[in-house]
């Protein structure tokens, strides 16, 4: 065991700078195969990923600034709509006060047409009852005096005699 410790320790006392030049171009050949194999590619999936990332980040701030456009639309939308119905209710309210005048105009000139109408019937009732009332009279008058001629009466037959006839002409009617 002695000697076997021995040899280890000249080996280590010992400097091999082959073996260490040759540590150093294995470790050459080794980054430059990890540059072109390894990291090479690493990379290449990193800035392909990072596109992907920026592409994604600039589609969702197109979204944002199409959705803000659209609800900007919307709103203009919603207040020409609001507007147009508040124009119609005002027309409506117009159109519908004009009929209302209308309508008042109309019922008053018929109710002035029936008035007109009543007055008139009214005159022409007026004048028959008159003219019928004449003839009564005339009539009654021809008889009283007929009455007269045939007889002398003392006034209280006449009185007598014109109730009777008012009374014969009050129960004709």
């Amino acid at each position: 065991m002695l000697t076997s410790n021995f040899v280890l320790g000249a080996a280590a006392a010992h400097f091999n700078g082959g073996d260490i030049i040759y540590q150093l171009v294995v470790f050459i050949v080794l980054l430059a195969l990890l540059k072109k194999f390894a990291w090479g590619p690493l990379m290449g999936i990193m800035k392909e990923r990072e596109q992907h990332v920026a592409s994604e980040i600039e589609a969702a701030e197109a979204s944002r600034k199409e959705a803000l456009q659209y609800l900007e639309e919307q709103r203009e939308i919603v207040k020409q709509s609001r507007t147009e119905a508040a124009q119609l209710i005002e027309n409506a309210k117009k159109q519908g006060e004009a009929q209302r005048e209308d309508i008042i105009n109309q019922a008053r000139a018929e109710a002035e047409r029936v008035k007109e109408s009543a007055k008139r019937e009214i005159v022409q009732e007026k004048e028959k009852a008159v003219a019928a009332l004449r003839e009564q009279v005339a009539s009654l008058s021809v008889m009283i005096a007929s009455k007269v001629i045939e007889k002398e009466l003392s006034v209280a037959d006449q009185e007598k005699l014109i109730n009777e006839y008012i009374q014969e002409v009050g129960e004709e009617r």
